[in-house]
């Protein structure tokens, strides 16, 4: 979960959020060297006036220069594209959830297990007895390990967004309209998440809380609830 002076990502938790990070990595990478050469050449510039008032022209440099972005950029996009194609690869889910968006709540619905179903509200500062401050639900979404999940999200009055930055996902929830997350994840634990689109004055007060357990507890929990 995100700490105070945080400056990187959340621990992944699912294979997407993996591929996100490694990428970002890699591509800070080649910004960093970029950075570095660029300050390194308006040093050198800066600090001596070495002309050649002689040179008109010279091809060999300008297609070294011209041919360097576009190997860069072919750098970058190439890994980008096999990210982005990891994220949209369809599956065949093992568990599908609905969540809807209400002002200011989300309600959840399992579709595999039918009358399992509730609202999660954000616990109040009164009540709470951890430090998670606008992040603890009362009621989690209990979700199993080494699973494929599919959530399936929509808003019920204005535009919402269902976010796990630990999952590496995020779907606007759209009235009328539905969206599709995939995701599985990895590694049983509480990962939190909040609404990240603006959808009104309690817009701060919509935690998304979810548990991770393996798949026999989640059959008792299961079982349980009902």
């Amino acid at each position: 979960m995100p700490t105070w002076h945080m400056i990187s990502f959340q621990d992944s938790a699912s294979p997407s959020m993996e591929q996100l990070t490694m990428f970002h990595d890699f591509t800070m990478a080649i910004l960093t060297l970029i950075t570095v050469l660029v300050a390194l050449n308006l040093t050198f510039i800066s600090l001596y006036s070495l002309t050649d008032r002689f040179l008109l022209q010279e091809q060999t440099t300008e297609i070294i220069w011209t041919a360097c972005p576009v190997l860069i950029l072919l750098l970058i996009a190439l890994p980008s594209l096999q990210t982005l194609y990891l994220l949209d690869d369809p599956f065949s889910p093992n568990l599908t959830i609905k969540a809807v968006g209400h002002q200011w709540y989300w309600s959840y619905e399992y579709s595999d297990f039918p009358g399992l179903e509730f609202d999660s509200y954000m616990t109040p500062t009164s009540d709470l007895l951890s430090k998670s401050r606008l992040l603890e639900a009362d009621n989690s979404v209990a979700i199993p390990t080494l699973s494929q999940i599919r959530l399936i999200t929509t808003g019920a009055d204005v535009i919402h967004s269902w976010t796990v930055p630990a999952f590496g996902v995020k779907a606007d929830a759209v009235p009328g309209r539905l969206n599709q997350l995939m995701f599985s994840v990895k590694r049983p634990g509480i990962f939190y998440g909040q609404c990240s689109e603006i959808c009104g004055s309690n817009h701060s007060f919509m935690p998304i809380k979810i548990e991770a357990i393996p798949m026999k507890n989640f059959l008792d929990w299961v079982i349980y609830f009902n």
